[in-house]
């Protein structure tokens, strides 16, 4: 490629201040920081918060390397793990797409909007799929309307966190706070380890969220993703030629291509390090804070989603009501937002690897495909919440199960593809590498732990 189109190449589309490290975050901040980060902090207090920082920065390192390998050639990471073999990225999409058809973070946003509103939460909660199903697939360019209510989202839960500590987190939160955030090894074993192991892979994004950082970037226009079509509405937006050689999408590493790769390389960290990872270990802490100042120590608090009603009702007597209703309605937003972005990037990824590995000889677009798959979501949910499986909690832990297995079979295709596709001065450092194996054996090590205890239990 020649030095004028690479300049073209890294200018980026669109205001690049925000990215998809706010998307990321708007999606993260769901069902751990509403429910399993705070459920935690309720029954056993802040022991366990130093996991969140393990999860948290873990999942930093794991999607700048996913971010990496899009930045340098315009293509996902999910695309190019079929570089390696043809399949693997049908295998990550169907178990992206099994995490995800229980509705957990709809059913949850449905839950809490009920203790304002009344009402079977499982009826909101098939409403709510709908609204988001048609939201999603009349957007003229979806990225940009996800990025918009996302970033609402973010101000809500930032309005909530400065009432919190201002009215409501007791000096006692505070004083427990260090020592949770540094006493590794306090392991609450008591509340099982599928909740503790779900609440450390959803502190940050979890499971196919983190792999679809590659999608958002290129929908964004960051890099080599300028060159790459994005994904708009097939009813309302007009739809993109996709090119079709890789080849469009290489640059050459020329002195002046690197350093320009080098600019967008630190802007990319800099950027996923503040709007995603330092956004939700605050927000994780304050959630938890939060629940531990209102909750901790009180007999008979319930094992399941129903904390969130007594925690608001203990806001309404100890702030006042307008506070109770403002927690539950913000978090109603908050998980709705999850939802939305997490039908989002599963119906993102199993386009991706169908339109690009199965249809690509065919006259069928990824706006098209997208548009079923979301669909196909929407309806599987609502199924599931008609046959009664209505647990917001046990949804969260199978999706968080499924979820992790799948972070350690991509955190070791992505140090196979980044090693061996990209050129030498862009690959990732020995640190880097280090940090990736360590991602690697952390969630396939739970993984398989979690899935024993849970085998056990059948027994």
């Amino acid at each position: 490629m020649n030095e004028a189109s690479t300049a073209r190449v890294f200018a980026g589309r669109g205001t690049v201040i925000i990215g998809p490290g706010i998307v990321g975050a708007g999606v993260a901040l769901s069902s751990g920081e509403f429910i399993l980060w705070p459920f935690i902090a309720s029954q056993v207090g802040l022991i366990f918060l130093w996991g969140a920082v393990i999860g948290s920065m873990t999942q930093f390192f794991l999607n700048m390397e996913v971010e990496r390998y899009t930045l340098a050639t315009g293509e996902t990471a999910i695309t190019g793990f079929n570089r390696i073999w043809r399949h693997w990225g049908l295998l990550l999409a169907i178990l992206v797409y099994f995490a995800n058809l229980w509705p957990g973070w709809a059913l949850s946003s449905a839950t809490l909007l009920s203790y304002l509103t009344g009402g079977e939460p499982w009826m909101i909660a098939v409403a709510m799929l709908i609204v988001m199903g048609a939201s999603l697939t009349l957007a003229p360019v979806v990225y940009v309307a996800l990025e918009r209510l996302l970033l609402v989202k973010m101000l809500a839960v930032a309005l909530l966190a400065v009432l919190a500590v201002a009215l409501a987190i007791e000096p006692q939160s505070w004083e427990a706070l260090p020592a949770g955030l540094s006493g590794i090894g306090g392991f609450p074993s008591q509340l099982g380890f599928a909740l503790l192991f779900g609440a450390m892979v959803f502190a940050g994004g979890g499971g196919g969220q983190n792999l679809c950082q590659s999608n958002w970037i290129r929908d964004k226009g960051f890099g080599m993703g300028q060159y790459v079509p994005r994904l708009v509405s097939p009813i309302t937006g007009i739809e993109e030629a996709t090119p079709s050689a890789r080849a469009a999408f290489t640059f050459d590493p020329t002195p002046a291509n690197i350093a320009r790769w080098n600019r967008w390389w630190r802007f990319a960290n800099v950027e996923q390090l503040i709007t995603f990872t330092l956004v939700t270990l605050v927000t994780i802490c304050l959630t938890s804070m939060l629940a531990h100042s209102v909750l901790y120590g009180q007999p008979n608090l319930p094992n399941n989603v129903s904390f969130l009603l007594i925690e608001g009702q203990r806001l309404s007597e100890l702030v006042g009501r307008w506070f109770g209703a403002l927690f539950w309605a913000i978090g109603a937003f908050s998980l709705f937002g999850a939802a939305m972005g997490i039908i989002d990037y599963t119906s993102r990824l199993a386009a991706d690897v169908l339109r690009s590995t199965y249809l690509s000889g065919t006259a069928v677009s990824e706006s098209r495909i997208y548009f079923f798959l979301v669909w196909g979501l929407v309806a599987i949910g609502c199924s599931i919440l008609t046959i009664g499986m209505t647990q917001p909690l046990v949804l969260l832990v199978i999706s968080a199960s499924v979820g992790g297995l799948m972070m350690s079979i991509y955190s070791g295709l992505i140090i196979v593809l980044n090693r061996r596709e990209l050129p030498v001065l862009v690959r990732m450092r020995s640190y880097r590498l280090a940090i990736m194996l360590w991602a690697t054996l952390l969630f396939g090590l739970m993984a398989a732990l979690t899935i024993w205890q849970q085998l056990q239990n059948l027994r």
